[in-house]
């Protein structure tokens, strides 16, 4: 796969997820999809991030849009950070890096002293039709749920 700009089509993508799902990009259109890319399940800004979305569920719902996190973890372990922290959406597990690899958010970083290969905290919001609207990468966790939703409002005229 390519890498998507701002404007063009997001290909299709067919991800497992929690729930015992697959989950399509196309079984959402017609609605404002919100892609979260997360390093890791059950660590401090990856559990903030999480927790800050589903506490805003219902502003995203009355603004049509839905929210996906993605990260390189297994289904089963988003399965159980999911239900740890009650999260009201699916957590896809990008393990191949497919999705990851489509919006460029694998990047070198240093941990500890050494470079390693993680995910950029990056966000992508899909429009109903399936065209990338907006993009934010670098993310910090404090107030980037506020973003998203300021960004969305103003897109929606909500």
């Amino acid at each position: 796969m390519t890498q998507i700009n701002i404007g063009s089509t997001v290909p299709d993508f067919e991800v497992s997820s929690t729930g015992n799902k697959t989950v399509k990009l196309a079984d959402y259109r017609g609605k404002y999809v919100i892609l979260y890319f997360y390093p890791k399940d059950n660590t401090p800004g990856c559990t903030q991030e999480g927790q800050d979305f589903r506490d805003n569920i219902a502003k995203f719902d009355a603004l049509n849009a839905v929210i996906l996190g993605v990260s390189r973890d297994t289904v089963r372990s988003h399965e159980g950070f999911k239900c740890k922290q009650e999260f009201p959406f699916d957590l896809l597990s990008d393990s191949n890096e497919t999705l990851c690899q489509l919006f460029d958010v694998i990047k070198m970083k240093n941990m500890y002293g050494k470079q390693v290969r993680g995910i950029e905290r990056s966000t992508f919001l899909v429009g109903p039709e399936g065209l990338l609207v907006r993009e934010w990468r670098k993310v910090k966790v404090k107030s980037h749920c506020e973003e998203i939703l300021q960004a969305l409002s103003k897109i929606t005229d909500n």
